[in-house]
């Protein structure tokens, strides 16, 4: 990729002193490690709309799915003022191009699971979604969203990260001309990957890319945006994997020697009893690609989906 990928960030994860005692709240995984592949467009919305450092602390209140923000202590209500401040700062990020977002757990403003709401009776209800937090995912629904803490959990990162690496590099195909060729040529690579996330969705994609040419390119490219998102928002699992290992090995059956067999078929058990991490059958595989000169699997993004310096499948 020729560029950075542009992220949106809770100002307060990247070490900025903004958080309501004057403190900040730097997740070093975001900055330090996958901060050398990203451009940061940090926000804060408390700060952004005109509350100041220090600052009474927010809460939300009332309705979950509608709930009203409110500071703790004297009860002064924000919520139009926060709102009409996220409408505004939204239309702002639509000139950033952002690949994905990175919010601030349990944050009033933008929580994205769980955020406690105090119901009429006082009692809190982890139902709710920051105000900020909800304008955005509605005004970008394709654009990936989480939360630092869940990030640390290896499987939810390892989806996060494949989703942003995956939409950038679907943004540079829309950057292009849009044509049946683009868009084959973005299937075909992306074919291995889509499958591990969701073999049903590939099978969806295969028959709308087959399809393409009876449909509108502007439509073609619509629909198949949503549905690459929607397959890369589900998790991989042992069975998927080993189900594209096997695939993968498929391509190999008469080049293989019996012991190269063998040796794979091992590694591949290994990996499907959680013995062995998942980039030690893909190290294997890519090794035979090089062997046997394979031209289909080389330009497979599975192979390769993020930047190996990452470790994501260190972990999984």
């Amino acid at each position: 990729m020729s560029e950075k990928i542009k992220l949106g960030i809770s100002a307060c994860l990247l070490g900025e002193q903004v958080r309501w005692n004057g403190g900040h709240a730097r997740d070093r995984y975001l900055t330090d490690i996958l901060g050398q592949y990203v451009e940061y467009v940090p926000v804060c919305p408390e700060v952004e709309c005109g509350m100041g450092v220090p600052r009474e602390t927010l809460r939300l209140v009332g309705d979950p799915d509608n709930p009203n923000l409110v500071t703790s202590k004297t009860n002064i209500d924000h919520t139009q003022r926060m709102t009409e401040w996220a409408r505004k700062r939204i239309e702002e990020l639509e000139k950033e191009n952002l690949c994905g977002f990175v919010f601030k757990k349990n944050s009033p403003s933008s929580g994205l699971f769980r955020v406690p709401v105090k119901n009429f009776k006082g009692m809190p209800q982890k139902k709710g979604q920051g105000i900020f937090a909800r304008a955005f995912t509605e005004h970008f629904p394709l654009v990936p969203v989480e939360e630092e803490g869940r990030l640390h959990d290896s499987k939810l990162r390892e989806t996060f990260i494949e989703q942003i690496f995956t939409l950038m590099r679907w943004r540079e195909t829309l950057s292009r001309k849009k044509s049946m060729g683009s868009l084959i040529d973005f299937h075909t690579r992306h074919k291995l990957l889509i499958m591990s996330h969701s073999p049903n969705h590939s099978r969806m994609m295969g028959k709308l890319v087959a399809q393409g040419k009876a449909l509108l390119m502007e439509d073609l490219f619509a629909q198949y945006e949503i549905l690459l998102m929607a397959a890369l928002g589900m998790k991989t699992t042992l069975k998927k994997n080993v189900n594209v290992l096997q695939h993968i090995m498929g391509y190999f059956k008469r080049q293989l020697s019996p012991d190269e067999k063998q040796e794979l078929l091992e590694i591949i058990e290994q990996y499907r009893q959680e013995h062995v991490p998942l980039i030690v059958p893909v190290t294997l595989l890519n090794h035979y690609v090089r062997k046997y000169k394979q031209p289909y699997l080389a330009q497979q993004v599975y192979s390769n989906p993020h930047p190996i310096a990452l470790k994501l499948r260190n972990h999984v």
